[in-house]
């Protein structure tokens, strides 16, 4: 699949392979410079059930693609990341045929084997769930990694490539139940992209602060979850990710909007006034599909469409009555 990639960047090449737009949870991109290629977050999930229903057939059949997709990219990665340790953002080394489209071992093998593998701190701000989400990567598909160094606060340098790291910054709002993560800057030549995933907007006006700081020329960023206002997360909050979101599109010449934002149906009407003020400053907002030149696939968002306009089977409709067991097989899709 040829990219039609758009952008201020002549010597990075920014290839987004899975998000929202692509039909999933991730953020998993490849990004190449004249002397290495890395791969970011390389995990992919699907939400067990949204809107009380389990994942489409479509959405089975978009995460299989997907699976192959960053498997294919990690064979051109010199390097792997994990900025945290949600399933989205990483790929374990269970079988799971709902969630993560895992095959013990292999999976999670196909993606770390023989890799310099750069992870987020798994002893130091870090909360309980991913610490031990954490510990479980580095016994299982940590192993095949060739070296697995913690990043944080780091900066790594490949020829004329730097890979900057930042430090430990919230997923979310200040003081959150939900951990931090760790975002990256790649910079070639006098460009800089940089990959804030799961800073929700940025809530933080300190890592709205850091991200200004590096003054990227390219800014994939994990917006704020307007599907949660209200419901899980304060309304307040989700201003404060639309006030600092709102101060990056009038800096950022283009800022790739993914993730949590695009979970909700009615994302882009609700940001009309973040797109008003990146079109003032002559600066963009896309999407990862937009970026890559394909059309916006939203099918969390759209799955009661996707479950009225297209009937699922006999053979599915048994399969879901499996999903109570712990060992469930691959979907019939």
């Amino acid at each position: 699949m040829e990219s039609k990639l758009h952008g201020p960047l002549k010597n990075i090449k920014v290839t987004p392979l899975a998000s929202e737009s692509f039909g999933v949870r991730s953020m998993c991109t490849l990004v190449e410079t004249p002397d290495t290629a890395v791969l970011l977050d390389a995990g992919v999930s699907l939400c067990p059930y949204r809107f009380n229903l389990p994942p489409h057939p479509l959405e089975f059949k978009t995460i299989q693609h997907l699976r192959k997709v960053i498997a294919d990219a990690a064979d051109k990665a010199a390097i792997t990341t994990v900025s945290h340790y949600h399933f989205d953002h990483h790929t374990p080394s269970y079988t799971d045929w709902v969630v993560n489209w895992t095959d013990e071992g292999e999976t999670a093998r196909q993606i770390y084997q023989n890799k310099l593998v750069l992870i987020k701190d798994p002893q130091n701000n870090i909360n309980a769930s991913q610490q031990q989400r954490a510990g479980m990567f580095q016994k299982t598909g940590g192993r095949h990694a060739k070296t697995v160094e913690v990043a944080d606060g780091k900066t790594f340098t490949f020829g004329n490539t730097k890979l900057c790291f930042s430090e430990a910054v919230m997923h979310g709002t200040e003081g959150g139940m939900l951990g931090w993560v760790i975002m990256a800057n790649v910079e070639y030549n006098g460009e800089r992209f940089m990959f804030a995933p799961d800073v929700q907007g940025p809530m933080s006006i300190h890592t709205t602060e850091l991200i200004l700081a590096a003054k990227p020329d390219l800014l994939m960023l994990g917006g704020p979850p307007l599907y949660l206002a209200g419901f899980r997360v304060e309304q307040a909050q989700i201003e404060q990710g639309l006030q600092n979101l709102s101060r990056l599109v009038e800096t950022v010449p283009l800022v790739i909007l993914e993730h949590h934002a695009l979970r909700d149906e009615f994302w882009r009407s609700k940001l009309d006034k973040i797109f008003l003020k990146a079109q003032k400053s002559k600066h963009s907002i896309m999407t990862a599909a937009e970026y890559r030149g394909q059309e916006n696939l939203f099918l969390e968002s759209k799955r009661r469409q996707l479950f009225e306009n297209h009937p699922i089977s006999d053979e599915f409709k048994q399969w879901t009555k499996t999903l109570t067991n712990k060992k469930i097989a691959k979907p019939p899709i």
